[in-house]
């Protein structure tokens, strides 16, 4: 899709729906509620993106009278999405392979993301909220799409879409660069737990260091 088709069509209903599932599946009244439109638009809509192999069911849902189906994006659909110039960065890496070895390797990914952290601090003392907030911007701009979810010990940031998808599956040290940009952003201990398995999904455990 041309550069200007895409952006016109993300401008679109169907472009907004698939903007939203990015972040993760979704059912039609999660996405009715956050677009502002009515149930059927959604599923008339869902019914055209399913059509062009662009959204599929992706399970079901728990309902108060009956379950509802989720729907997710399609392999086809993430090439949608702008490519983080995964062609120069898979040949780069495959070239720093033959000049270091594994350990220096990573240690030169995790200063690349430490520098692009350091690069979004402001100075300003904020909350571990605010903190990992930043880090998601900081993902999105990159070209991902996370979201946070909060446990009683850990805080995920997760991902569907990975803005490194093609050059994670090939070196997949990649990741060592966004853990080190978000430990660097938040500020306490991050683990990389990302999903290889398949096409490439995000994920990072952060543990808050207890105040003092």
């Amino acid at each position: 899709m041309a550069s200007i088709h895409r952006d016109k069509f993300f401008e679109s209903t169907r472009g907004r729906i698939v903007l939203e599932l990015r972040t993760g599946a979704k059912t039609v009244n999660d996405l009715a509620a956050k677009l502002d439109l009515t149930d059927n638009a959604i599923r008339a809509n869902l019914l055209t993106l399913e059509r062009d192999r662009l959204v599929t069911i992706g399970g079901s849902v728990r309902g108060h009278r009956k379950p509802h189906f989720s729907y997710k994006l399609t392999d086809e659909a993430r090439e949608l999405f702008p490519k983080a110039y995964d062609s120069l960065l898979i040949g780069l890496l495959s070239e720093l392979k033959n000049k270091l070895n594994p350990a220096a390797l990573l240690e030169s990914l995790r200063s690349v993301g430490r520098r692009i952290g350091r690069s979004h601090q402001n100075g300003i003392k904020t909350d571990l909220a605010t903190r990992v907030s930043n880090s998601i911007a900081q993902l999105e701009e990159l070209g991902g799409a996370a979201r946070a979810e909060i446990g009683k010990d850990v805080v995920t940031i997760r991902s569907d879409s990975c803005p490194f998808a093609e050059a994670v599956s090939a070196h997949p040290e990649v990741c060592q660069v966004a853990e080190a940009m978000i430990q660097e952003i938040v500020g306490d201990p991050v683990k990389e737990v990302c999903d290889r398995s398949g096409s490439p999904k995000c994920c990072f455990e952060i543990r808050p260091t207890p105040a003092a």
